[in-house]
């Protein structure tokens, strides 16, 4: 099945490996599961949510919710693969991030919170890197008293286990581990190899970086 997946992700033009990439952290790496690739595409994008859907079949789920921004699309159509497999209404929620105290948290606005007291809920997100935002989602749906029955993602890259988000049960479709290096001792800026700047958001700090080696990427550093 993870070989399927791959696939899928590498026809769409999600899946890239054997690159020189710079993530946000300022670290470099080679592999990246690019989700903006794979959100355009709504086949390919219902096709993973029905997997996910599958292996949550029997799981007696009402709502699905999902982290903004990716989530929302991973709720919408697990919900709708669950709703087709279980022949009843599973509904799609999402959790925005808001900052409190000082720190960061996710909370269901626009009365959610409501459509998840007392549900079983699925928990949906499309990459897991660190593990913080959907953690923040399950402490967002017990905090309004819905019970967390999983987690689905579409790629575990930062080897995330259930218990490091504290949920009863995790499901990754795909598994990409994102082997990083410091700046100054990245193998592959050692080889020569090219940064690619095609990707992601741009960041200050590699601009500053490679300007100065003549470079002008137009984007800087993957997510």
């Amino acid at each position: 099945m993870q070989q399927d997946l791959l696939v899928t992700l590498a026809e769409v033009g999600a899946l890239i490996t054997n690159d020189h990439l710079v993530y946000t952290s300022g670290r470099h790496g080679s592999s990246y599961v690019n989700k903006d690739a794979l959100y355009p595409h709504t086949g390919a994008t219902s096709a993973v949510c029905e997997r996910l859907a599958h292996h949550f079949a029997n799981a007696a789920i009402d709502v699905v919710a999902g982290p903004t921004v990716g989530g929302v699309i991973m709720a919408q159509w697990t919900a709708y693969h669950l709703s087709r497999l279980s022949n009843r209404d599973i509904l799609a929620v999402y959790a925005e991030e808001e900052v409190s105290g000082g720190s960061k948290q996710r909370s269901f606005r626009r009365g959610y919170a409501e459509l998840i007291h007392a549900q079983r809920v699925l928990v949906v997100e499309d990459i897991l890197t660190t593990g913080g935002s959907v953690r923040m989602v399950i402490e967002a749906v017990r905090a309004v008293g819905g019970t967390v029955v999983g987690v689905g993602a579409l790629c575990n890259r930062g080897g995330i286990t259930a218990a490091a988000i504290d949920a009863p049960d995790l499901f990754c479709l795909t598994s990409v581990p994102l082997e990083s290096f410091d700046a100054e001792a990245c193998p592959l800026c050692a080889a020569g190899q090219p940064i690619n700047t095609r990707l992601g958001k741009g960041a200050a700090f590699l601009a500053r970086q490679h300007t100065t080696q003549g470079e002008q990427p137009d984007r800087f550093a993957v997510e």
